[in-house]
């Protein structure tokens, strides 16, 4: 089988494929915004002969398209259906302030407008009992309603359709018939938090048509192509399952880079790793303390996703983020982004200076290696850019270069500091892996304002969450709301429940033809003492008591054993095996170097200087070289300053703090 993974990106396409019979390759292609599956198509034209389409190609995609299309409005045309007086929810939210002190707030973007809301007669109660029945009549009215609005999609959020759905099953029968995607609340989050609920499912329905008309184009162009989709929560579902989850795909790019972050330290013997993926639109960070963290509070643009994804924070600090001056006269930089098109000055379009343009400009890009000598490169224009910023600030090109460097490298530590700090853990007992194209040259800058000792800039760093997605398992999940109180010393009070949610992934796995691979169930729980207000999520087995005092002590300092505990919701989700490729082992590249190093001048804080550039396929392993280095790699460049040690150990290399 031929496997390969594929991350779309807002600047570049990457690729990585492995063949049985030719190991391993990487490729890296400018995006296509208007249609991602042209920057595929022309990566894979590279990547596969006309013979490859003869063996079984599995490709996993990590895609952008949804996210993309919230962002810039771009979603299907959606209703939304709920109990009557609850239309307004979705508006009023839980009427947190983001900014507490500020009198003018903008008002939240609305997803879909109050006329595409129908409050149905209905009511069911916390316990699941039928209060007012849901009838004909109103069905009647419903579809009548749904008819004559000309919508792509419905969102179905009843009250307490967590504990009873047959209202939501109802109203899905009924206006089937329309052809219209529908979302149920009860199978998209099947939870207690009303808000979080119908926002979660509302997003579902608005991202579903366009993330399944993507996926379908794309999948009419595989040849003999099995086609997966990377979810945020670190797996992958096949392409059929997709237009039923679109909103699992929000963080899929980003997952990747953290799950091949975290097999690779495993692998290495490393438990503790902060994770920088740097690319040409934004930085996503996450941290693993010898595990995948996952989160249910993420938000986007104030609205909540509640389905299980991988802790990842992302900031607009990219390769292409664009410096600027705001109105008090300060620079910034980002989170505006140059993106593919027209792209930094110095690929020939743009005429912002960005921070690809601040690299070059101080010499720490070497136009001719970039992207392996394929891509022309204008240094002149990222001079001029530069220049016309520093004239508007009254300082040197040189300051400003640096100037842009240095708030960029803030914004990231200040990320960086958001997952592990304020969670209550000290970056100092971490390793950073880097990755990105842009990473490497900015990962010593991070670790010494964090007190980092050991930077791990993987193999293949370029393109490395395509290699999370090569070999990322399939993963679904499903969550059922329980709210009981914990029956000490005795675990099987919950047998009924996890047997419930164990069948509804059985019927799942079976409907998308995965019976016949290796399946295996990890059972959750959210627990919270009695009285409060949230849980935490631990695994639930015989020592589910133990792992939640342990967990809560961490996080808050403190324990109240005395204090019933409650189980609010339990969360079961199977793993799926995928036939893992081998450990990647890159042959070397058939590039004719004139000479394997060579001297450049670089410019930075401490002023000009000159250093060597040696080229990442000449390093042999134990191999210990003292900064200030340039490594030219075919789709990175890492950057190490004086006081840093590079050594490489498993085709790997580190930066250790001299």
């Amino acid at each position: 089988m031929i496997q390969i993974g594929v991350d779309t990106g807002g600047t570049f396409t990457d690729f990585i494929m492995f063949c049985p019979d030719r190991g391993w390759k990487r490729w890296k292609v400018p995006s296509t915004p208007q249609d991602p599956s042209l920057a595929i198509i022309e990566g894979l034209s590279y990547l596969l002969s006309k013979e490859d389409y003869r063996d079984k190609i599995e490709l996993v995609h990590g895609t952008t398209v949804g996210t993309n299309a919230f962002l810039e409005g771009k979603g299907a045309k959606t209703l939304l259906i709920t109990t009557k007086n609850f239309e307004d929810i979705i508006f009023i939210g839980r009427q947190n302030r983001p900014k507490l002190y500020s009198f003018s707030l903008p008002p939240k973007r609305q997803i879909i407008p109050p006329e595409s809301i129908f409050g149905v007669k209905e009511r069911i109660s916390y316990k699941g009992q039928v209060v007012e029945n849901l009838s004909e009549e109103e069905l009647d009215k419903v579809y009548r309603w749904v008819c004559k609005q000309q919508a792509e999609s419905i969102a179905i959020s009843l009250l307490h359709s967590y504990k009873n759905d047959i209202h939501e099953k109802r109203l899905f029968d009924k206006i089937k018939s329309t052809g219209m995607h529908i979302s149920l609340s009860s199978k998209i989050l099947r939870e207690f938090r009303e808000f979080e609920r119908t926002s979660t499912t509302l997003i579902n329905a608005y991202l579903a048509p366009v993330v399944g008309e993507y996926v379908t184009r794309l999948s009419s162009k595989l040849k003999n192509t099995t086609l997966l989709i990377q979810q945020s929560n670190g797996g992958c579902i096949p392409a059929k399952g997709v237009n039923e989850l679109a909103v699992t795909t929000l963080l899929s790019g980003p997952a990747g880079g953290v799950l091949a972050a975290y097999n690779l330290a495993k692998s290495l013997g490393i438990k503790n790793i902060i994770t920088l993926d740097m690319g040409g639109t934004s930085t996503d960070v996450a941290i693993c303390p010898s595990k995948l963290i996952q989160t249910r509070g993420y938000q986007i643009q104030g609205y909540p996703i509640s389905t299980p994804m991988l802790d990842i924070h992302t900031v607009g600090a990219g390769g292409g983020s664009i410096a600027w001056i705001d109105k008090g006269g300060l620079l910034r930089v980002g989170p505006q982004s140059a993106g593919a098109d027209p792209g930094p000055a110095c690929y020939g379009k743009g005429e912002h200076p960005t921070v690809t343009d601040a690299n070059l400009f101080l010499g720490r890009l070497i136009p001719e290696s970039f992207l392996k000598g394929r891509m022309k490169i204008y240094p002149e224009r990222s001079h001029k850019a530069i220049s016309h910023l520093s004239s508007k600030l009254q300082i040197s090109p040189i300051e400003t270069a640096l100037g842009i460097l240095k708030i960029v490298d803030t914004n990231m530590v200040k990320a960086i500091r958001e997952v592990s700090l304020e969670k209550g853990f000290d970056p100092r007992d971490f390793v950073l892996v880097c990755f990105g194209g842009a990473a490497g040259l900015h990962a010593a800058s991070l670790a010494e304002q964090l007190n980092i000792k050991e930077i791990l800039l993987p193999d293949m760093g370029g393109v490395f969450s395509a290699k999370g997605m090569a070999e990322a398992d399939i993963i679904l999940e499903s969550s059922k709301a329980v709210l009981k109180l914990a029956s000490r010393n005795k675990n099987n009070f919950l047998e009924n429940d996890f047997y419930f949610l164990r069948t509804q992934l059985s019927n799942q796995i079976q409907e998308l033809g995965l019976l016949n691979r290796d399946i295996s169930f990890e059972a959750l729980a959210d627990v919270r003492y009695k009285g409060q207000s949230f849980e935490i999520t631990i695994l639930f087995d015989n020592l589910w008591e133990e792992r939640f005092y342990t967990e809560h002590k961490r996080l808050y300092g403190y324990n109240l054993t005395d204090t019933p505990l409650e189980i609010t919701t339990i969360r079961l989700r199977s793993k799926i095996k995928r036939d893992s490729p081998p450990p990647c082992r890159l042959s070397k590249n058939n590039i004719s170097h004139k000479k394997a190093s060579f001297v450049r001048k670089i410019i930075d804080k401490d002023g000009e200087k000159e250093v060597k550039c040696i080229f990442r396929d000449s390093l042999s392993d134990s191999e210990a070289l003292k900064g200030p280095l340039l490594v030219l790699d075919d789709f990175t460049t890492y950057y190490v300053p004086q006081k840093w040690v590079l050594t490489t150990k498993d085709n790997h290399l580190f930066l250790l703090k001299d």
